[in-house]
């Protein structure tokens, strides 16, 4: 494995993503642009933490049309968020249910509104509003002449394409990913219960260097398996399944994603056959990924190989996206998708195929575009389908 990276990043990372917004917001005529979500909010400022899990407290940022980001949040966060690169960190005390920050908010927003400004705020596909949708509405009233604007493509294009403090974050975490698998086959056997595999996978993970392991599905079932998001049952390993585990592990706050199959004891022909055809498909989508190549580009060069087995030509949705401060992200390789590749792009690649009577399997890799021919950030899983 590589050396560790230095956790958190220099103050000229967010600096540097702070400017590249601030120019994409010039072009789109906005005057300000306002996050709310955890990805976001840490994107522009750094601000890493385990207590977004709760869900009581707002967290706003606001990002001017020049200058540093503003913070607007719960005091208990001002500590830590003023250890970063940000100066102008506003609190509040929270909870407050009758005034959660929109008083501080208004206040930041209001020169805006006054000459009829536009704020970017995220709309689109896999974004939501971090408040309270009555909060958002009394925002909006005390605002009368803000504009809103669909700021979603912004972020989203800035985040797609990551910097070299990011990749190796994300080709450590891999790295880890894939020693944790490396591993398994020594933990495992026959008869174990399928909970107790997914025990000894986050503890294989944790001990390999892992902050968490908050992301672990998969399944075993003979032949295959049919369900791959269910919690893990108490049945053991029988001679003759398809074992399928998908981690989502991370490190400094970024994730890997990807899977591995195995055979329990004994595999039968359909199985390496699958097996075999999803590996050459994800193969092809490696080949594929170039930059200037579209995300529809993969998904119809992945899709041509599972059409060998596909009734319906290989046409099974998403066939892999985005990865990076989120399990996943924006793009998605489907043939809606035009995205165009760029170097940088951190991306998953994850080709699937239903096949004999309800069953399935799933193989999946994680890779960075180049200026050439893509960097696999996962060691590569083997040709053909290992046996336990």
């Amino acid at each position: 494995m590589t050396q560790t990276p230095a956790r958190g990043f220099a103050p000229e990372e967010y600096a540097a993503r702070t400017k590249r917004a601030q120019a994409r917001m010039e072009q789109l005529g906005l005057d300000g642009l306002l996050v709310m979500s955890e990805p976001e909010v840490r994107y522009f400022s750094g601000f890493h933490t385990p207590f977004w899990q709760s869900p009581t407290r707002p967290w706003f940022l606001y990002v001017p049309a020049s200058g540093k980001p503003i913070a607007v949040i719960p005091e208990i966060g001002a500590e830590l968020m003023r250890r970063g690169w940000l100066e102008d960190v506003r609190t509040w005390s929270a909870p407050n249910p009758k005034d959660d920050g929109i008083s501080l908010l208004t206040d930041l927003l209001a020169p805006l509104a006054r000459r009829g400004g536009r704020l970017g705020v995220m709309k689109g596909h896999e974004t939501h509003l971090r408040m309270p949708l009555a909060d958002w509405e009394r925002l909006m009233a005390a605002l009368p002449g803000l504009g809103i604007a669909d700021a979603t493509g912004l972020v989203q294009g800035l985040r797609m394409v990551k910097s070299e403090a990011e990749i190796e974050k994300l080709a450590h975490i891999c790295g880890i990913g894939s020693a944790t698998f490396a591993a398994l086959p020594g933990l495992v056997a026959e008869g174990m219960p399928l909970e107790e595999v997914f025990r000894a996978f986050r503890r294989e993970a944790l001990a390999q260097g892992a902050d968490d392991a908050p992301y672990v599905v998969g399944a075993a079932d003979q032949g295959g398996y049919a369900d791959v998001i269910s919690p893990p049952s108490r049945r053991p390993l029988q001679a003759g399944d398809i074992l399928m585990l998908d981690t989502g592990c991370m490190w400094d706050g970024y994730f890997c994603d990807f899977d591995r199959n195995w055979a329990i004891t004994r595999a039968d022909d359909m199985a390496r056959r699958v097996y075999d055809m999803l590996w050459r498909a994800t193969q092809a989508g490696i080949d594929a990924a170039r930059p200037g190549a579209t995300c529809r580009d993969l998904f119809t060069a992945m899709s041509a190989v599972i059409a060998e087995l596909d009734d319906s030509g290989g046409d099974i949705g998403r066939l892999g996206h985005g990865l990076g401060m989120q399990l996943t992200e924006q793009p998605s390789h489907a043939a809606f998708d035009e995205t165009v590749l760029q170097e940088g792009m951190v991306l998953t690649l994850e080709p699937s195929l239903g096949y004999g009577d309800g069953l399935m399997m799933v193989h999946e890799e994680d890779l960075v575009v180049t200026d050439s021919a893509p960097r696999l950030l996962t060691t590569r899983a083997a040709p053909e389908l290992p046996v336990i």
